[in-house]
């Protein structure tokens, strides 16, 4: 399952992901399969989740695909914003699952030093997934958020926040975002040679 030379950096959102989390499958399953570890998984400060994504992108040997939930995935446009040329090179690209709107007027409190969401372009491709029931965030603010960052989106239908309580424990079908992300960028590499 995947592309051996890739290595796939696993960054979860607010409480991180327990062992039944997808992300946690996804990572014992993926080749070169490697998770970003914070300091405070319950009490999240922005400055901390972002040199704790800048160090784990760092001690990467090769390319990297992000693959993000929640907080996290605002954690990659708070970092990608701000990233040294070279580490942002090392990306190839993100799936960016439910992704968190922090800027919501029900957003917890813990999670506000986050806002305002970085709005620019990502630079390097990607995709965002959310549902038409998350209750972090909207689908048409997630619609919003994959179109400033230049993502591709897509909606599903009654996911919840795609985690454990939504009923999203390994997720297999969320293979196919991934992998529709990684023909796109053997796509562009083709183009490029």
């Amino acid at each position: 399952m995947g592309n051996e030379s890739i290595r796939y950096l696993i960054v979860p959102g607010w409480h991180g992901s327990p062992a039944e989390h997808w992300q946690s499958h996804w990572q014992a399953s993926l080749p070169n399969g490697a998770r970003v570890e914070q300091a405070d998984w319950s009490t999240p400060l922005r400055s901390d989740w972002v040199e704790a994504l800048e160090q784990a992108v760092a001690a990467q040997a090769g390319p990297v695909i992000l693959i993000a939930h929640s907080l996290g995935c605002i954690a990659v446009a708070h970092w990608a914003a701000q990233a040294p040329v070279a580490l942002l090179r090392r990306v190839r690209g993100a799936l960016l699952v439910a992704p968190a709107d922090v800027e919501r007027p029900a957003c917890p409190q813990a999670l506000r030093n986050f806002a305002p969401i970085p709005r620019q372009l990502l630079p390097f491709p990607s995709q965002v997934v959310s549902s038409d029931n998350d209750p972090a965030v909207s689908a048409p603010r997630a619609l919003e958020l994959a179109r400033d960052w230049g993502a591709e989106a897509g909606i599903l239908a009654g996911a919840g926040h795609i985690n454990v309580k939504s009923g999203h424990q390994r997720w297999e079908q969320g293979f196919a975002y991934l992998y529709r992300l990684q023909r796109q960028l053997e796509h562009g590499a083709l183009q490029r040679a």
